[in-house]
C-alpha cells in the first residue's frame, strides 16, 4: 500500500493508535470492519502508510500529521468528558477555544465529578498515563457523607471489591471531619481509574460521596485553574509531563512496588489523632 517501500512507512494500526483515534485492538476491529482507507483503497491488517505522503482515513477523516498538543481544563460537573454527545449534551470539548485542533480527552471523569482533565492529540502519551499496569497517579479531593472510620481507610487502601473484581490499593491522607455538615474530606490517590470507581467504593463502604474533584493527574496540577477554565500546558509542565511519561514506559518491565503497610498505618494512626476533632 501506499508508502510501503517508504522509510517514512508505519503500521496503520500503530498511526490510527499514536493520533487517539482508539488502542491498537480497538484500530484493528475498526480495519477489519473495512472502516480505514489509504489512498481512496481499503486497507487491511498488517499493511504500512506514510502520514507525510499518504491519505490515511478512518470513517472519511483524515489522519493529519500534527504537532503533539496538550492542553488542561477544570472540568465543571454536569460536563460529559467525551468527544461527542449524541444527545446534545455540553461535552469537555466546549470548554476549548475554536482552532486548537483535534484533541481527546485521557481518560474520564463522570459527569458529577469536577476538576482536572488532560487533552492531548498524543496517543501515546495517553496510553501510558491510563494503563493501570504503569502506575500514574491521579488524586482526588473527596467530600463523603458521614463520619469516615478506620475499617472504611483500610478497606481503600488494600482495594474494595467490584463486579469486575478488586481495586488496586489506594493512598488516604489529610482526613477531615465536619460536625456541621455531618461530612469527611479526605484526599485519595489512586493509580488505576475503573468506572466510576470512587464512588461505588465508598457507597459499598457506607459512604456515599457528596462532592469529588481531581486536583492531579501524574505531575500535572490543577492550581488556581478556574472551573470551566482551559489553557495549554506551560513549557516546564510539558516537560515535566514527557520526563514522566518516559519513567512510566520505562518500568513498564519491572515489578510493581506496593504501597507500604506503615503507610497505612500512618494514615490510620491520623485519623485516630483527629478523631473528635471538629470544625
Amino acid at each position: 500500500m501506499g508508502g510501503a517501500g517508504s522509510g517514512g512507512s508505519v503500521r496503520l494500526q500503530k498511526l490510527l493508535a499514536g493520533a487517539g483515534f482508539g488502542s491498537r485492538r480497538i484500530v484493528e476491529q475498526f480495519m477489519v470492519e473495512q472502516r480505514v482507507t489509504v489512498n481512496g483503497r481499503v486497507a487491511n491488517l498488517g499493511d504500512r502508510a506514510d502520514p507525510s505522503v499518504d491519505d490515511i482515513r478512518l470513517d472519511g477523516e483524515r489522519l493529519l500529521r500534527e504537532k503533539p498538543s496538550y492542553w488542561i481544563i477544570n472540568k465543571p460537573r454536569g460536563v460529559i468528558t467525551t468527544v461527542r454527545d449524541d444527545e446534545g449534551r455540553r461535552t469537555v470539548l466546549d470548554l476549548l477555544p475554536r482552532n486548537v485542533g483535534r484533541l481527546f480527552p485521557v481518560g474520564r471523569l463522570d459527569r458529577e465529578t469536577s476538576g482536572l482533565l488532560l487533552l492531548t492529540n498524543d496517543g501515546d502519551t495517553a496510553h501510558a498515563l491510563l494503563h493501570p499496569s504503569l502506575g500514574n497517579e491521579r488524586e482526588y479531593k473527596v467530600n463523603v457523607k458521614g463520619e469516615i472510620d478506620e475499617r472504611a481507610v483500610g478497606r481503600l487502601q488494600k482495594g474494595v471489591p467490584l463486579e469486575e473484581g478488586r481495586t488496586a490499593p489506594g493512598r488516604v491522607s489529610g482526613i477531615r471531619f465536619d460536625s456541621d455538615s455531618g461530612t469527611s474530606s479526605f484526599s485519595l490517590v489512586l493509580v488505576e481509574g475503573k468506572k466510576r470507581q470512587i464512588r461505588r467504593s465508598l457507597l459499598i463502604l457506607g459512604f456515599p460521596v457528596r462532592r469529588l474533584v481531581r486536583v492531579r493527574m501524574g505531575p500535572l496540577r490543577l492550581g488556581r485553574l478556574a472551573i470551566g477554565e482551559a489553557r495549554p500546558l506551560r513549557a516546564e509542565e510539558r516537560r515535566a509531563l514527557l520526563a514522566h511519561v518516559a519513567r512510566l514506559q520505562g518500568s513498564d518491565e519491572r515489578p510493581r512496588k506496593p504501597i507500604k503497610k506503615r503507610a497505612s498505618q500512618r494514615s490510620q494512626r491520623t485519623l485516630r489523632s483527629r478523631k473528635g476533632v471538629r470544625r
